[in-house]
């Protein structure tokens, strides 16, 4: 069972603010670079263009995320489940959980493109998957590869399941909390193949939050999922990675 997360409505607005902020800010500067001709940062996988764009996101977050928990007195390790003594049990079971979902996950994507093709609609891996595909570099690749693994799971799963989702369930709102948290996760994806099964991958991330009671469970899922979809795209660069 979830304990109670306190967090304070004007703060979560703040958050969302400065993050839609950084975004938009992002997406000019490169914008107004690529229309400059600056070659490093052509759109849409320009080395220059792909940094800029996920530090605007995730890497930002990361120091709003210290900022919000400043702002409500509380201490990293504390939110992060760093003290818990379960703390082990909750990445093993994180573990667990990305290695179960994975085969499930892709057979969905697998029959969900399927039924694109057969209606006659255009699918396209997810926008990460796209930029992993079109870097030339390998520290390029390296870069995706170490952002996907260690600093993506971490700002992403405090925004969905750490933050939006006890606020809004706190507020009386337990399936918006479920269900729209999980589909606005899988719409920041940029994918319609992979839609349901982000949906689906969120709600299970949910779940094991709920179950654990320890954001690490699903950051640790996060990764795991991550690691496991980058390593089957070096393997077998065709394959329809989630």
């Amino acid at each position: 069972m979830l304990s109670a997360k306190l967090w304070r409505a004007e703060v979560v607005v703040q958050f969302i603010g400065f993050q839609m902020a950084f975004i938009c800010l992002g997406g000019m500067v490169v914008g107004l670079l690529d229309k400059l001709g600056v070659k490093a940062f052509a759109l849409p996988d320009g080395p220059g263009a792909v940094v800029v764009g996920t530090m605007c996101f995730q890497g930002v977050t990361w120091g709003l995320i210290g900022f919000f928990l400043w702002q409500h007195g509380c201490d990293w390790r504390t939110v992060f489940g760093l003290r818990d003594p379960q703390r082990r049990s909750a990445l093993a079971q994180g573990a667990v959980l990305a290695c179960l979902l994975l085969p499930v996950l892709l057979t969905m994507q697998a029959a969900s493109a399927w039924v694109m093709t057969r209606a006659g609609l255009h699918s396209e891996q997810e926008t990460a998957v796209q930029l992993l595909e079109g870097q030339q570099s390998i520290g390029m690749r390296l870069y995706l590869g170490v952002f996907a693994v260690f600093l993506a799971p971490v700002a992403e799963e405090f925004i969905f399941r750490g933050m939006l989702f006890p606020f809004l369930k706190q507020l009386g709102q337990p399936w918006l909390a479920w269900l729209g948290v999980s589909v606005l996760f899988a719409l920041i994806h940029h994918s319609l193949i992979a839609f349901m099964p982000l949906v689906l991958l969120a709600l299970a991330f949910t779940w094991l939050y709920e179950r654990t009671d320890n954001l690490l469970a699903p950051i640790m899922a996060h990764a795991c999922f991550n690691g496991l979809n980058l390593g089957l795209l070096l393997v077998l660069p065709n394959a329809p990675v989630t």
